[in-house]
């Protein structure tokens, strides 16, 4: 088992991209446009995909929608990437989908941050332990988005939960960062920098090995650049990437991430990769927005 994780640890030490979930018209599942968007990201090197993410509207679907998108991105990366499956909800959604997914093939789970208001560390805790123990064979990686769990209380749920093996970790505090992850074990565990490209050099400088990304349904090439600079200590190179990137991010970032997920199919409809169209609680972009990212998405490698 240990060298099953070590592969899978291995997986998480890349770009975990978060794919998009295209829609049709009739706002079904665009399964096609999936598969073409899937593929794009595989050909350009991309090895580890999140089905499922918050990128991918994970919110926004429903159970049968979520396992479908678990299944497509499945017999996509088959032999060609790892995949690393959005679990969340109640526990027992959670626990039903993490047994779906590994019935599926998936070797991994991201467990997503909960959204109960009243969030206490020691049922963070119960909440991820339950998840894990119910899929002890596959690797699992909470989605640590609360600055209020200290880096003991992951060392806890790992003690108890060996296949723990990853964090993705998305406080915006690259100090906070380093010291949870000295406080939990620096090496006991993969650490993804969960708040993709724009937080990734100061959290590779932290320790992070690894890095979210949805920037890379777009631009592939730019986000592989960034990660084969960081590997490399080359952080000047790495912020070349940045700054290139940067207008881009700050829109999904603009208005507490209300766009987070509308910019980024608005490139792809740009590209004439897949329709724009997203769900409630997100929105589209204004007419003037669009032409900024389309005029933004054109200037990148393909």
């Amino acid at each position: 088992m240990s060298t099953r994780f070590d592969a899978l640890r291995e997986a998480l030490a890349d770009v975990v991209a978060i794919p998009v979930t295209p829609f049709t018209a009739e706002g079904a599942l665009d399964t096609d446009a999936h598969r073409t968007l899937l593929r794009r990201m595989l050909d350009a090197g991309v090895r580890t995909l999140t089905p499922n993410g918050n990128t991918g509207e994970f919110y926004a679907l429903t159970r049968e929608e979520r396992y479908r998108v678990t299944e497509l991105t499945l017999e996509e990366a088959a032999g060609r990437a790892s995949v690393l499956v959005g679990v969340g909800h109640d526990l027992p959604t959670a626990t039903e989908a993490a047994r779906h997914a590994r019935d599926a093939g998936a070797q991994m789970l991201m467990v997503h941050q909960p959204v109960h208001p009243y969030v206490s560390a020691s049922g963070w805790v119960d909440y991820h332990r339950a998840i894990a123990r119910s899929v002890p064979e596959l690797g699992i990686v909470p989605y640590l988005r609360n600055p209020g769990i200290g880096g003991d209380r992951l060392a806890e749920l790992a003690d108890a939960c060996p296949n723990v093996i990853g964090v993705k970790y998305a406080v915006p505090d690259a100090a906070r960062f380093a010291g949870f992850a000295r406080d939990a074990g620096l090496d006991r565990f993969v650490w993804v920098a969960g708040l993709a490209e724009p937080y990734a050099p100061a959290y590779f400088a932290g320790g992070a090995t690894g890095f979210t990304s949805g920037l890379v349904n777009v631009a592939p090439a730019l986000s592989l650049e960034m990660l084969h600079a960081l590997r490399a200590g080359d952080y000047p190179a790495a912020m070349k990437v940045w700054e290139r990137i940067r207008r881009f991010e700050e829109l999904r970032a603009a208005d507490h991430s209300a766009d987070n997920v509308t910019v980024v199919k608005e490139a792809l409809a740009s590209l004439g990769l897949c329709r724009r169209d997203i769900r409630p609680p997100s929105r589209e972009l204004p007419e003037a927005a669009r032409a900024e990212v389309a005029a933004i998405a054109a200037g990148w490698p393909v």
